[in-house]
């Protein structure tokens, strides 16, 4: 932000924010200024051991393992009342989720630096609207951790008791929480390691039940086409809303860009295979349970995905299996998120917008970001369970639903301005012409997010915005003084 009293300054030119993708423009703290590893640690490149850039496979497995969480194992029966029009709105959502991941790679290309929608957001528009989107993103990286955890533990209990005291159901969620913190404290080495195997993990039940339930598909149990008492229209947007939330991590490879291989290209190719991919899983999943488990069933059902594996081998084990499944999904999901909750303070902490400490990296991972984000998130898990306060933590939930949303329309914001201002390589009239549709669909894809969370979650949203404009005012007072 510019110093009252003085004009306003021109942006950079592209040239020089690309230049240097760890360059600080604005900020206090540099990486000559935070904690370093151990040289002990190095190698001769100097570069920790415990630190490595993330490929293409890795990056994908970032994106899908944070989209693909716990939801998809009750997802075909949330929907089935709705009847198979719900399946249109699938198709419809991933086209739009895509197009959100094209716009996060075009992104990403002109800038690939750690931060995804901050850093795009404070570029195009400054420090206050960067701040923002840093601000909401950290709120739906703890909050949705502490949901992940909650769920978890449900799953768990099926083939575990933990969940019959509230204080061993609170424990095992804290424990579920600190494993992956772990990894990620280990470094971005382990990190990576951890989401790609619990990625491959938690895709084979799902393949098992989307390719194995062909076999035994009979379309009688499909059931009708639209049971919801709407249109065609009205049916397809009342599922949208309910499958709107499944395709939130579309953004994971630009947010960790910093450490993601040739991340000009990467992480627009991770970002739409990702999403793609993710994509596919859902559907299939989802038309392989509606076609093993008979529709009158499905819509009263809890666990959809052990009641298709039933159906198709038989026995009663499929609950275990699924259950297992679900565990990893979210162990998974949770090692990513907690990187990418880290991510953006760190980023937005090398340019004096969040205190100093969330800039301090040791080995690839910002370690103060990763402490905090657990904190917080095992305080509002234990808050959860010991004081039985289940709707309010349901809120909370709907609320990230909201503040996720923020980043991504101040991203699909910032790719329009490049485009209409012509700070671009290329002149291509067909190029800028598509580009354009594709940011008008992720736009309204956001806005369809956003519009989704419902009222309230809106509502109480836009107060969690509020409050980090406090945090903004210390923050910029503070820079200012200094």
């Amino acid at each position: 932000m510019d110093s009252p009293g003085t004009a306003p300054q021109p942006a950079p030119a592209p040239s020089e924010t690309l230049a240097a993708p760890d360059q600080v423009t604005h900020g206090q703290v540099t990486d000559d200024q935070v904690p370093h590893d151990n040289p002990d640690v190095t190698d001769s490149t100097g570069t920790s051991r415990h630190a490595r850039q993330f490929g293409l496979p890795v990056a994908t497995a970032l994106v899908m393992g944070n989209i693909i969480g716990g939801g998809i194992f009750t997802l075909p029966a949330s929907i089935a009342p709705f009847g198979t029009v719900s399946l249109v709105a699938f198709a419809v959502l991933t086209v739009a989720a895509i197009a959100l991941a094209l716009v996060f790679g075009r992104l990403a290309a002109r800038d690939p630096r750690t931060g995804g929608p901050y850093v795009y957001a404070r570029e195009a528009f400054g420090d206050f609207a960067g701040f923002l989107a840093a601000w909401s993103y950290w709120i739906t990286g703890w909050v949705s951790n502490a949901a992940l955890a909650v769920a978890a533990v449900g799953y768990l209990d099926v083939v575990i008791p933990v969940g019959g005291h509230p204080w061993s159901a609170c424990l095992t969620a804290l424990v579920l929480l600190w494993l992956p913190a772990v990894a990620n404290f280990a470094g971005t080495r382990y990190v990576g390691a951890v989401q790609l195997v619990s990625t491959v993990l938690k895709f084979v039940p799902l393949l098992l039940v989307a390719v194995g339930g062909l076999f035994f598909f009979d379309p009688a149990r499909l059931g009708p086409f639209n049971s919801s008492g709407h249109g065609p229209v009205g049916a397809v947007s009342a599922s949208a809303a309910l499958l709107l939330f499944s395709y939130l991590g579309v953004e994971s490879a630009a947010v960790s860009a910093g450490e993601v291989k040739d991340a000009r290209r990467n992480v627009g190719r991770a970002s739409v295979i990702g999403t793609t991919g993710a994509a596919l899983v859902y559907l299939l999943g989802t038309l392989a349970v509606f076609g093993t488990v008979p529709h009158d069933r499905l819509v009263h059902s809890t666990a959809p995905f052990s009641d298709a594996v039933n159906a198709m081998f038989g026995g009663s084990w499929g609950g275990t299996a699924v259950a297992l499944a679900a565990v990893v999904s979210m162990t998974g999901c949770l090692n990513g998120w907690t990187l990418l909750s880290a991510q953006t303070p760190y980023a937005a902490a090398k340019d004096g917008l969040f205190p100093a400490a969330f800039a301090r990296r040791r080995r690839g991972v910002p370690t103060i970001g990763v402490a905090v984000t657990v904190v917080l998130a095992s305080l509002l898990t234990a808050y959860n369970y010991l004081s039985g306060s289940g709707k309010v933590f349901e809120v909370l939930v709907l609320i990230t639903t909201f503040t996720a949303t923020v980043p991504y329309l101040l991203a699909t914001a910032a790719q329009l301005f490049h485009l209409i201002s012509g700070r671009r390589e290329s002149v291509d009239r067909a190029r800028l012409a598509r580009d354009l549709v594709i940011t008008a669909v992720a736009a309204g894809f956001s806005l369809w997010l956003m519009a989704g969370a419902g009222y309230a979650a809106v509502y109480q949203g836009v107060l969690f915005l509020f409050a980090g404009v406090l945090v903004y005012a210390v923050m910029v007072a503070r820079r200012q003084q200094a």
